[in-house]
Parts: structure tokens; C-alpha cells; sequence
């Protein structure tokens, strides 16, 4: 458990402007307690970002996974599921027991789930008292979608003028697209991603991972903290709208655009380097590795390195430019030369030379890295329902740190009657939203937790 009375931190609670100055007098006593506990030096329960309540109405990967990163670090996130409950609980195969996915399980932790049916009015209503009390909403569908559930900006708004409100969807509501529904594999094939493949390779392949939704949710938990932070300053909240298709589109012309960057254009698209053939895991006298050399004193050690000195100082390789008209020759002569040592020879002899280099893993390799190993990135822990798992641990470091009350991914209504608790309903009133099917009561087990 870290210290956070050594960190000054910027304070992004609601209600909040500077450490000593509640703007909220409503919420003055629940964020006085936590100021109060920090600076009596004990350790903040959720790290940077304890105090942060959102609302997550998202499902599959591009929210989940921005929602999940927002609670890593300690906001508390409470997911709305439809009856249904989200896909990915049923997308990615096999599972201990009914509805928990492995993918569920690494995108859904820190998390606690209510289910609200909110075509029926009662559940529109639970939702909106759960956003009356929340800093941020976070919602995947379709914007019409959301008009049609009476959920729009102005609608949220209403009753929480100061909330986050930030709609991921697939196109700008500005174009043609806006209507289209859209998951990562669409994104990838529209946005350039899989023509990068069939330039390479002769045909179009999708990026076998969920690129494009892992992407945009980075971009989103990017402009949630930007909109906290502005309301920090300014005490307004926001409206934020990501679409994944435009999202997508800069990431890949980013680096392909090339010398159509340029008006008049001095070439093509696509940045020859990066796209060349050879550009790919080399063959080893006995497996594969990873290599790149880039600067001139990388360049010049790895032509050391294969034998062929003379290299240093021949037209075509002796400086950046010269490699990058010639890549493809370059990396012919590399790829030729490293099969004739083992990929250990390879790598014992690279990191001499502090050439950069790696060997090449498969998925199941990877699990077995020892530096993974080294920096304990695989945990190993006992979940209430589905037995022991094995969880990756965050990877970045700070001394602001992260929360230490770490919570399972939750079945499915697991917090329905909590949550509605917490925001005023009563027994008789939950009970009624059972029935009705407006909410799930999905408690587990308690002997099991």
C-alpha cells in the first residue's frame, strides 16, 4: 500500500476546486471525510481518481475497456446492463461457469453491475437517479438510439448539470455514415486498417485483436480525464462524442498519408518502411526473432554484427535516408544473414551491442516471458464464481498509485439491489422491480465470496 501524503495530485472530485474549497454543498460531507483521511496521511482506498462516479452503459470492448481503465485508478464504476446483459459474456467461448467469458473477466474488473430494462419507465428512472449523483456517463450505441430513450445531452443534462457525458459510437453524427451500426472488424475494413495487410500480404486481413475498440477506448478515458479536468478549473461539465470510424481513419493516415501529405501531392500513400515485405519476424537458424535497427549506431553495429562491415560506409546504408530508399535491399542482406545463427546466438550477441531485439513469441510463449515473470505481471487469484484466474497486473507505475480495493468482474445484476438501494428505493419498490423484470437481483452466492 503506497503513501499518497508524499503525492500532490490534482484534485478532479466533483464539487471540488481546490483542496479547501467545496463548490458542492450538497456532496461537502462525503468528499470532506476523504480530504479529511488524506490529510491525516492515511492511504486514499481508490488512488488518483477515488471520489469519481460513473455510470457505464456500455457493452462488448470500446467502453468496457475505458470504463475499466477509469476504475483501475479508482473511480467507481457502476455497469448498467440490459436484462439481456452485455454480449461479451457469451462472445469469447467457454467459461467456469454461465455468462462469464474470459474477455468478460479482463474487461469488466472493478466494476459493479445493476440491471435496468430502460424501455420501461422505472428503469429509465433508476437510471436517472443513478446519474443524478454521478461525475461521468459513458454510452456505445447509436446517438438516435439514445434520443429515443429520452437520454440525450439536454435530457442528462436536466438533472445533473454538471455530468460527463460522453457517447462512443461508430460515425460523426456530421456524415453519412451516422446511422450505420458498426463493431471493430467494420472500423478495421473502412478505416484502411485491413488494406495495410493487402498491400503486404495480396489480400485484406482484419489485425486478429480487437485493435480498433482497444484504440478509441484509450481515446475515451483520454477525454473524460481532459472534460474532469476542465470541470476542475471551470466547474461545467461536458459533452464529448468519440466516433471510432474518424478515430481510426487519423491513427492509420497518420503514418500513411505519406507524400500525400503534401498539396500537390509529390507521391502515393503508404509508408514504404513500414509496408515493405520483408518488414516482419526474420528467420533464425531455429525459430524467429525481432529486430530493428534504425539509427545510424544501430545500423552500423547490427552490419557488424552479420558480418559485412563494408556496409557502414556503402551509399545505399550509410545514413537514415539511404536506408529508407533501399529498405527492401537492407532487408534482404538482414534477413539472409540471420539465418545463420540460433535466435539465442542472435540475442546474446544484440544485447551486447545494444541492438534492439527481442525473440519472437507466440501467445502461449508470451505467458511463459521471464521478464513478465520478473515484474509479476501475471497474478494468479481466487474469484468467488469462477475459481482461480489469472489477471495481468496494471503495467505503468506512479506514485500517485492505483486502487487498492480491487473488485471482481460481477455476474449480472450482482449489485442490482445494492445500487438501488444506495439511491433511495426501497424493499418493497425493488421488489416490485423484479417482478416486473425491470431489474435482475443477481446476487451470488454469499458463502461463495
Amino acid at each position: 500500500m503506497h503513501d499518497d501524503s508524499a503525492c500532490v495530485i490534482p484534485d478532479l472530485r466533483p464539487g471540488v476546486r481546490r483542496a479547501s474549497t467545496i463548490r458542492d454543498p450538497e456532496n461537502a460531507d462525503r468528499y470532506g471525510r476523504r480530504a479529511n483521511r488524506r490529510e491525516s496521511g492515511m492511504s486514499m482506498a481508490g488512488g488518483p481518481l477515488d471520489g469519481v462516479r460513473i455510470v457505464d452503459l456500455t457493452a462488448v470492448v470500446v467502453g468496457p475497456m475505458a470504463t475499466q481503465t477509469l476504475g483501475d485508478y479508482g473511480a467507481e464504476v457502476i455497469k448498467v446492463e440490459t436484462p439481456a446483459g452485455d454480449i461479451l459474456r457469451d462472445l469469447n467461448g467457454r467459461a467456469v461457469t454461465p455468462r462469464m467469458s474470459s474477455k468478460f473477466l479482463h474487461l469488466n474488473r472493478n466494476k459493479r453491475s445493476i440491471v435496468l430494462d430502460l424501455k420501461q419507465p422505472a428503469g429509465r428512472e433508476a437510471l436517472l437517479r443513478l446519474v443524478a449523483r454521478a461525475d461521468v456517463f459513458l454510452w456505445n450505441v447509436r446517438p438516435s438510439a439514445m434520443e429515443r430513450l429520452k437520454l440525450s445531452y439536454d435530457e442528462v443534462r436536466a438533472v445533473n448539470p454538471r455530468i460527463i457525458y460522453c457517447g462512443l459510437f461508430g460515425f460523426g453524427r456530421g456524415g453519412r455514415y451516422r446511422e450505420k451500426p458498426a463493431y471493430d472488424t467494420i472500423i478495421q475494413g473502412g478505416s484502411g486498417v485491413a488494406a495495410l495487410h493487402h498491400r503486404v500480404m495480396g489480400e485484406p486481413r482484419y489485425i486478429p485483436i480487437v485493435m480498433a475498440d482497444r484504440t478509441v477506448g484509450a481515446i475515451a478515458v483520454q477525454m473524460i480525464l481532459l472534460a474532469l479536468v476542465n470541470r476542475y478549473r471551470t466547474g461545467e461539465g461536458a459533452a464529448i462524442e468519440i466516433p471510432m470510424f474518424e478515430n481510426m481513419a487519423k491513427f492509420v493516415l497518420e503514418e500513411h498519408m505519406y507524400l500525400k501529405t503534401f498539396d500537390p501531392p509529390l507521391g502515393t500513400t503508404g509508408d514504404p518502411r513500414v509496408l515493405e515485405p520483408g518488414n516482419r519476424p526474420v528467420p533464425t537458424k531455429d525459430g524467429w526473432i525481432c529486430i530493428t535497427a534504425n539509427t545510424n549506431a544501430q545500423a552500423f553495429a547490427l552490419f557488424d554484427a552479420i558480418g559485412r562491415p563494408e556496409l557502414k560506409t556503402d551509399p545505399r546504408f550509410n545514413s537514415v535516408t539511404a536506408r529508407f530508399a533501399n529498405v527492401t535491399e537492407l532487408y534482404v542482406i538482414r534477413n539472409d544473414a540471420l539465418k545463420q545463427k540460433t535466435t539465442r546466438e542472435w540475442l546474446e550477441l544484440f544485447d551486447t551491442l545494444d541492438i534492439p531485439a527481442l525473440p519472437y513469441h507466440t501467445l502461449d510463449s508470451l505467458m511463459e516471458d521471464p521478464h513478465l515473470k520478473d515484474v509479476g505481471f501475471f497474478q494468479k487469484v481466487d474469484h468467488p464464481t469462477e475459481r482461480r484466474i489469472v489477471n495481468m497486473a496494471l503495467p505503468n507505475k506512479s506514485s500517485f498509485g492505483n486502487r487498492v480495493d480491487f473488485l471482481h468482474a460481477p455476474k449480472i445484476g450482482q449489485h442490482s439491489v445494492e445500487i438501488l438501494r444506495e439511491i433511495g428505493y426501497d424493499e418493497a419498490v425493488i421488489e416490485a422491480m423484479i417482478e416486473n423484470d425491470t431489474t435482475v437481483d443477481g446476487r451470488i452466492d454469499p458463502g461463495k465470496q
